[in-house]
């Protein structure tokens, strides 16, 4: 199993070989989490902490369980409404935190570049649960075990992503993560929410959902990001979904077995139509939920191998 990196800040530095590292790990943790006992203690004797400076309810509560289930002893700092922003007080929070000696800090923050500059202060393993406009390199590798094990592969698939990929993180590591591993891409947004240099990954660009759709295995729709717009993106929520919100009429250009997914939270009848959302026959959105969990165990358990080598200690089974 190959995976060298000490800390995860984004999709771009992982190979192919360390990606499905992490997706065949994480399969073996989906077994588990579909056990009645559900503990393992890998990371027993361990200290995981969340800050998270952005409010977030699945990333973080996905982050804690994976923690727990692994034998971690979890803190939660909630620090989404305090003062605390890039510069000398995020610095200052690194060093206070790294006096309590974690293993493994979990960092979510607005600003991108922020959590690289957590982890080039601390000791331990940085983990991006995403920063500003950067990358959520947990939520591309969730959604790539979702589509493998739906389509059986994650590689020479045709993968839309739909919506606002501007304001995107999920969006910009998907799309990193996918080109490594030499599928097709097709971006699907108004020209608004298409961002500058998108053309430098080597996607096709569209802004018609009918040809952008045409024979897709896979569609990704992205959450319409209203929080990080600061200007008149779109004319309407009603207009945005007529054109780009996805319904079954639009999904009937993909080819007949593609799958659905979206990162959420969901905007329902806007990004997409909520009874599509819920058709267990082509929506795998339930599943991504559950992806999250397996992914982010696999990738601290491997953190934390790496985290023990670095300090001259013997590496925990896996209790698998």
């Amino acid at each position: 199993m190959i995976f060298r990196a000490r800390h995860l800040l984004g999709i771009e530095h992982l190979s192919p070989q360390e990606i499905v590292s992490v997706l065949d790990l994480a399969d073996r943790y989906v077994d588990l989490n579909r056990r009645t006992v559900k503990q393992s203690d890998v990371l027993a004797g361990m200290t995981q902490i969340n800050m998270f400076f952005e409010n977030s309810t699945r990333t973080q509560a996905s982050f804690e369980l994976a923690g727990k289930r692994l034998g971690a002893d979890v803190m939660n700092m909630s620090v989404a409404q305090s003062s605390v922003k890039k510069g000398e007080t995020l610095i200052d929070t690194a060093l206070t935190l790294n006096a309590m000696h974690p293993d493994l800090l979990v960092v979510r923050h607005p600003s991108s570049g922020a959590v690289n500059l957590l982890a080039s202060k601390v000791n331990c393993a940085v983990l991006n649960a995403g920063d500003g406009r950067h990358e959520h390199p947990t939520q591309a590798l969730l959604d790539a075990l979702t589509i493998r094990r739906a389509k059986g592969r994650i590689q020479r698939l045709t993968v839309a992503i739909c919506g606002d990929i501007a304001h995107s993180r999920v969006a910009r590591s998907n799309l990193i993560l996918l080109g490594k591993m030499e599928n097709r891409i097709r971006l699907i947004a108004p020209p608004t929410l298409m961002p500058p240099g998108v053309d430098a990954f080597g996607c096709e660009l569209f802004d018609d959902m009918a040809a952008g759709l045409e024979g897709a295995d896979v569609v990704m729709m992205l959450r319409l990001q209203r929080e990080r717009m600061d200007g008149g993106f779109i004319p309407s929520e009603r207009e945005y979904y007529h054109r780009f919100g996805l319904d079954a009429e639009k999904l009937a250009a993909a080819k007949p077995d593609a799958i659905v997914m979206h990162p959420g939270p969901m905007n329902r009848g806007v990004e997409i139509d909520g009874e599509l959302a819920d058709d267990i026959n082509r929506s795998v959105i339930q599943e991504q939920v559950e992806m999250g969990v397996a992914v982010r165990m696999a990738c601290m358990d491997l953190l934390a191998r790496n985290l023990r080598a670095g300090r001259g200690m013997k590496a925990t089974e896996v209790m698998v």
